[in-house]
């Protein structure tokens, strides 16, 4: 994952939330009492709106009511239309219908409170319905989702969220604005000199090795996925979260961490996911969308796509405003 080194603590606030970590950074010590006021609103928003864990979120509502046809919130409507959009750009890698499959995996339940050695088998797998069977009215917010169909918005909603928060707080300070969830990051506003400087790991919880890769993002967003950090254990098996929705199974594991860098947190998020679950043919529809990314292997191979800048413990620059593009499976 990404985690980022601030040059003046005073200008960042980290704080839990979501089952991860939420970090706002700011140029201006004066607006981080806004920004970060901005930040919480919207992560209160998300988790109403389309956390899987709360018997209380719409999302909730929205699964238990499969097949019967529903009005959502304009909040819902966006962040479903945002994971809609990344299932279309990724040809069906990344797809909101996944959730069945993730929770007979066994992640039924927020990550810390899962069990990390599960001794039940692990049902047959099943593809997930797939996302063109979503039937979707964007004018009335009428939807209707297939029987049986459970919506998993984990792949974009986090990323929904950093996008609207950085936005928000930039307008609100008028300054230049960081927001990280988990690692993956966007920015609004004028970067600080030399660009937020943002160090490369496996784990954005844990410090970044001394003399690790770096990057100095200028602009737009950064998103890591990788199979290393949530993992547990069910009849044997080591599972992960990331679920290839043509099986219904955790994606083959390629791919240690593939970090893309995009306009948007929602665009780079769904590229680094896609390639997770694309394994061998991740590098080829990366060099598709032209987004730089940065793939590494199992036995730590580095490959970078895109113009991702060589490594070096003195960040080189990486900016992206492109968008992903669609992709066949």
């Amino acid at each position: 994952m990404t985690t980022h080194t601030p040059d003046r603590p005073r200008c960042q606030a980290v704080f839990p939330a979501l089952g991860t970590t939420a970090a706002v950074l700011v140029t201006d010590s004066d607006a981080l009492p806004a920004a970060q006021a901005v930040l919480r609103a919207e992560l209160a928003a998300v988790d109403r709106s389309c956390s899987r864990f709360r018997p209380d979120s719409e999302l909730t509502r929205v699964n238990v009511g499969a097949g019967v046809p529903t009005t959502v919130s304009s909040y819902f409507a966006e962040a479903l239309q945002a994971a809609v959009r990344a299932a279309r750009l990724t040809g069906g890698a990344v797809d909101p219908t996944v959730g069945s499959a993730v929770v007979a995996l066994g992640y039924d339940r927020t990550f810390a409170s899962l069990a990390p050695e599960d001794a039940h088998p692990v049902p047959v797998s099943r593809p997930a319905s797939g996302w063109r069977r979503i039937a979707f009215d964007p004018r009335t917010r009428r939807l209707c989702l297939p029987p049986g169909t459970r919506l998993d918005l984990g792949a974009t909603a986090k990323a929904l969220a950093a996008d609207r928060a950085v936005r928000r707080a930039a307008a609100v300070t008028g300054c230049g604005v960081l927001v990280s969830l988990g690692g993956d990051l966007a920015t609004a506003g004028p970067a600080p000199a030399g660009g937020w400087r943002i160090a490369l790991a496996d784990d954005h919880a844990h410090p970044a090795p001394e003399g690790g890769p770096a990057v100095a993002v200028t602009g737009g967003a950064l998103a890591t996925s990788g199979i290393r950090v949530r993992t547990w254990r069910r009849d044997g098996r080591v599972l992960h979260h990331i679920v290839d929705p043509a099986t219904g199974e955790p994606a083959t594991s390629v791919w240690r961490t593939v970090t893309v860098a995009a306009a948007t947190c929602v665009d780079a998020n769904a590229a680094s996911t896609a390639a997770i679950v694309l394994g061998d043919r991740a590098a080829d529809w990366l060099r598709a969308t032209a987004l730089p990314a940065r793939l590494t292997g199992l036995d730590g191979r580095v490959l970078r796509l895109g113009g991702w800048p060589p490594d070096s413990h003195a960040p080189a620059p990486v900016d992206s405003r492109g968008t992903a593009s669609g992709g066949s499976r």
